[in-house]
């Protein structure tokens, strides 16, 4: 595949795939998870890679979910449910035998959030934010963004998430169990490369195991992720959900309730 939204560059045993869309803060387009999925079936089998790390061009953001420019009336306009392959994007992080980490710069919101979840470790720098938008712009994430989110930081803690959505430092994000460890901006390329290097000198097959044992746990959450995603495809369709992209187009507050019957 010839990428033109993200760069795939491999470094001794670890293979970084990098968000490359920094203009839109890292936003991704139906393109952006098909390239995403090309390099994680890139290096997920390769027996050289021991490491899998995800990133965003830049120092704004990790990543601020779907790009809203290619949102239109009835979702995106891509592959999968609702025009956007995120379920198969989501679902491979897990599914390849390797560890894949979260390397968190700026801002991780919306399906950026869920992004940086999803993976295996979170590594985050001081300057990192994460949150969920959804209910603010008629959008939810319904599997691994909701489900799985309340397996990381608690149901509680997922219900304030999604509900209010508020902004997190990222000092608050490893305190509720969505980053592993938060270092200085400046350390975070080193220290990303540390936990490779020790990764990477660890036994492939142990960690391959192990890491397929923890995701049984969780496995019943595609299928929840499946059945909401044709709900959410549904939902893109009324005005409801329309009514946050208008509202982002205008500069303004959106009016949900005036669509609610």
């Amino acid at each position: 595949m010839d990428y033109q939204d993200i760069l795939f560059e491999q470094k001794d045993a670890t293979v970084t795939i990098t968000l490359n869309r920094p203009e839109v803060m890292n936003a991704f387009r139906a393109r952006t998870c098909d390239e995403v999925i090309h390099a994680l079936h890139r290096a997920g089998w390769d027996r050289s890679v021991g490491v899998i790390v995800i990133a965003g061009a830049g120092d704004r953001a990790f990543c601020t979910g779907g790009d809203q420019s290619v949102h239109g009336d009835d979702g995106y306009d891509g592959r999968g449910t609702i025009g956007l392959p995120v379920e198969e994007m989501q679902s491979l992080i897990r599914d390849v035998p390797k560890p894949v980490i979260a390397k968190v710069r700026g801002y991780a919101i919306g399906g950026g959030n869920v992004l940086a979840a999803v993976c295996d470790l979170t590594i985050a720098s001081e300057s990192a934010v994460f949150g969920q938008v959804g209910p603010k712009m008629g959008s939810v994430d319904p599997g691994w963004g909701t489900a799985y989110l309340a397996r990381v930081v608690g149901e509680k803690k997922a219900r304030e998430m999604w509900f209010l959505c508020r902004r997190y430092p990222a000092s608050e994000a490893k305190e509720m169990g969505l980053a592993n460890e938060v270092v200085a901006d400046d350390e975070l390329d080193r220290v990303v490369d540390e936990w490779c290097a020790e990764i990477s000198a660890r036994s492939p097959t142990a960690i391959a195991i192990a890491k397929k044992s923890l995701n049984i746990d969780t496995e019943s959450i595609r299928a929840i992720g499946s059945l909401g995603f044709e709900a959410l495809r549904l939902y893109y369709t009324t005005e409801e959900s329309k009514e946050g992209g208008r509202a982002r187009a205008e500069k303004r507050d959106p009016d949900f309730r005036k669509y609610v019957e």
